[in-house]
Formats: C-alpha cells, sequence, structure tokens
C-alpha cells in the first residue's frame, strides 16, 4: 500500500505542475451547476441548499475525496441572484480548499427564453503536508512541515435557458495562479479552465421525461474532457441514468424526490482506463433542499435542471 501511496502522491504533485485538470470533477454536474458556472445562480427561482460528496478511485491511499456545499436564492423580483459555495478537495498530501460568492443578472430575451450573466469571486487555500510523503532522503528539510498556501481569484459565465433546455459557457477561475515555496520555486500551477454545458428536455408523455445532457471541459496541458449523460424522470419522482466521460469512465445515476423540497441522488463511475484495474470505483451522493414551503415561491413539479 505504501508504494501505491507514492504512486498517487507523484501522479497529484505531477498533475500540479504540468497544468493537468485541477478542478474538482462530479459526474452529477448537472444538479450542481452554479459552482461551474456563476450563471446559473438563482436561475431555478427559489432558494435552494446542496450539498455533495464525491469519493474516487476507492481502495487507492491519497485518492481524491471532494465535499461540496452551497446555497443559492433569487434576491430580487427580476430574479437577479446570489449564491455561496464552499468546496473541499483532498488528494494525498494535499487539501485545498475553496469558499466562492456568485451572482448573476438575468436578462429576458423572450417569453420562455431568459439569458443570465454571472459574475464570482473566490479565495482558494491549499496547504500540503510533506510529512504524508514517503521521502527517500528524510533530512531534506524542503520536504518536511507544511506547505500552506492562499490565492484570491475571479471567474464569470453565461447562462441561457428556457423551460425545456438549457445552454452555457463558463470560466470558474480566471486568474492563472502559480504557488511558490520558501525558495520561490514553483510547487503548483492553476490554469484557467473553460466549461460548455447544455441539455435539453423531451416530455416523452405525461409520466416520462428524458434529457440527454453533455459538458466539455478545455484546459491547456490535458485532453479535452467529454460528459455525455442521459437521465429519465418517472413521475415527476425517480431520476434514472447513465453517463460517458470520454476515455475515462461509465456511470450508472439515480435520483429520488423524497418530498417537494428535498431530492437525494446517487452516482457511481468505472474507471475504464488502466487505473480502474487498481480501484473498486467512484461514488458520488448529493442533497438538494428546495426552501419554499410557506412563502412567497412555489414550484410545480421539480426542476430537471
Amino acid at each position: 500500500m505504501k508504494k501505491i501511496f507514492y504512486v498517487i502522491t507523484i501522479f497529484v504533485l505531477g498533475a500540479f505542475e504540468v497544468s493537468a485538470q485541477q478542478e474538482s470533477q462530479y459526474t452529477q454536474y448537472m444538479y450542481n451547476t452554479m459552482t461551474i458556472n456563476p450563471g446559473y445562480t438563482g436561475t431555478r427561482g427559489l432558494p435552494s441548499i446542496f450539498g455533495l460528496y464525491r469519493t474516487q478511485w476507492v481502495g487507492l491511499d491519497g485518492a481524491p475525496k471532494t465535499a461540496n456545499f452551497s446555497i443559492e436564492a433569487p434576491i430580487s423580483s427580476n430574479g437577479q441572484g446570489l449564491g455561496l459555495s464552499v468546496i473541499s478537495d483532498k488528494i494525498g498530501p494535499s487539501q485545498e480548499t475553496t469558499l466562492t460568492a456568485s451572482y448573476a443578472y438575468p436578462i429576458q430575451l423572450s417569453a420562455d427564453v431568459h439569458l443570465s450573466l454571472g459574475i464570482s469571486a473566490s479565495g482558494n487555500f491549499m496547504q500540503i503536508d510533506y510529512n504524508k510523503l514517503n521521502v527517500e532522503r528524510p533530512e531534506d528539510h524542503f520536504l518536511s512541515g507544511n506547505l500552506t498556501k492562499n490565492s484570491p481569484n475571479f471567474g464569470a459565465g453565461i447562462y441561457f435557458h428556457s423551460s425545456k433546455w438549457y445552454a452555457g459557457l463558463s470560466v470558474p477561475m480566471i486568474l492563472e495562479t502559480k504557488f511558490y515555496d520558501d525558495v520561490k520555486t514553483s510547487v503548483a500551477s492553476q490554469r484557467m479552465h473553460f466549461y460548455a454545458m447544455g441539455g435539453y428536455v423531451f416530455d416523452l408523455n405525461d409520466n416520462l421525461k428524458f434529457k440527454p445532457a453533455a459538458m466539455v471541459k478545455m484546459v491547456s496541458g490535458a485532453p479535452l474532457a467529454v460528459d455525455l449523460s442521459a437521465n429519465f424522470l418517472i413521475s415527476e419522482k425517480l431520476t434514472l441514468g447513465a453517463a460517458y466521460r470520454w476515455d475515462a469512465a461509465v456511470s450508472a445515476m439515480a435520483g429520488f424526490q423524497v418530498t417537494s423540497g428535498l431530492n437525494v441522488g446517487y452516482a457511481y463511475d468505472y474507471d475504464t482506463q488502466k487505473i480502474g484495474n487498481y480501484n473498486s470505483g467512484s461514488h458520488e451522493i448529493f442533497l438538494r433542499f428546495d426552501l419554499f414551503s410557506g412563502t412567497k415561491y412555489r414550484l410545480v413539479t421539480p426542476r430537471f435542471f
């Protein structure tokens, strides 16, 4: 297991140095859109609280674990939105916490089509615990103790939506940040991630809806990432679906509308790359609370996006 931990550690630190994809990865991104695109903030039309936990590559020491908590709400009669999210990522010896505030301004383009322009401001707090590494030369003081670095950032997004479809473009982190140690050597770097997403809801009959969706993620120094998904909503209660992350993983998803204000979902990923031979997959669960009971907000049927 120590060898596996060492391999994961080298992979993580190497990924930082070559500017690979670094932002949190989600299979159920369609329920967590504000984290990716600030333009989504407040577009559901009612206050919502969202929580997600993801554990990746189960069985490998030091594998990624992500916790996400967010709250969003419309704050004006014309639908301006305000949101706050906290993301915690643990990978090997490193831990990152990102606190983000988001704001969106809506523009009505037609009776059923809206455009929402969003911005966000964030603070990133990174810590690397070198004591968790299997150091070949313990006397090397550069690989002992902790490295703690903080950095600000901001993002922007544009989000189009109607009652049947949505599409968006975003850059959650615009500043390209490099972290340095005490001798001014770069130990980690973060580059801009560009996201494009879209989805459409088909009413197959009175009790069945079908929603295909896609998300494309682009970042310099890493392959293009493409997520394709298909979900069925049955009787406004049960959601069943599948997803495919291009040349990386296949996923099964399920969700249930427990009450009019509570939705729970689960996803399982199976890696199609070689690393899948050394782990038992990835698990992701989320809870979403819609806070509209006894208020001015009303939701006729559960939102499918």
